[in-house]
């Protein structure tokens, strides 16, 4: 039997407000937070902590998930790509280059396609957009 979670898309205006909305649904018993960083979500997917701990199926439906979509696009994606740039000698800064480059030649992933793609490498997680 599946569990089910709710993501609210319209709280996510920014990378900070995913990280919030995911410790309010996944981490609100536990008493330390995930950081804003895409293994953080990873690793909790994997389940073994937080409200996914022992679920081997999991619904989580993302409302307003356009919302979301808007929020994590080109302009989210930019700012953290630069942020990551800005300190030199910590990043691969070529890699961050070429996605920068890709993401401004409009075929590049936003952080909102990463986040998709996260979730879709759980099979045990079902993603469902509401």
């Amino acid at each position: 039997m599946s569990i089910e979670f709710t993501l609210h898309g319209s709280v996510i205006l920014d990378i900070p407000s995913l990280y919030g909305e995911l410790n309010r649904v996944f981490m609100a018993d536990e008493d330390w937070a995930l950081g804003n960083s895409l293994d953080a979500l990873d690793d909790l997917l994997y389940g073994g902590y937080g409200a996914l701990q022992g679920h081997k199926a999991v619904t989580v439906v993302w409302q307003d998930m356009e919302t979301s979509r808007a929020a994590l696009g080109v302009a989210a994606t930019t700012a953290w790509l630069q942020h990551k740039l800005d300190q030199p000698g910590r990043f691969n800064s070529a890699s961050l280059q070429a996605q920068l480059l890709a993401l401004q030649q409009g075929h590049g992933q936003t952080y909102f396609d990463i986040v998709l793609d996260i979730f879709a490498s759980h099979p045990q997680i079902h993603l469902q957009p509401a």
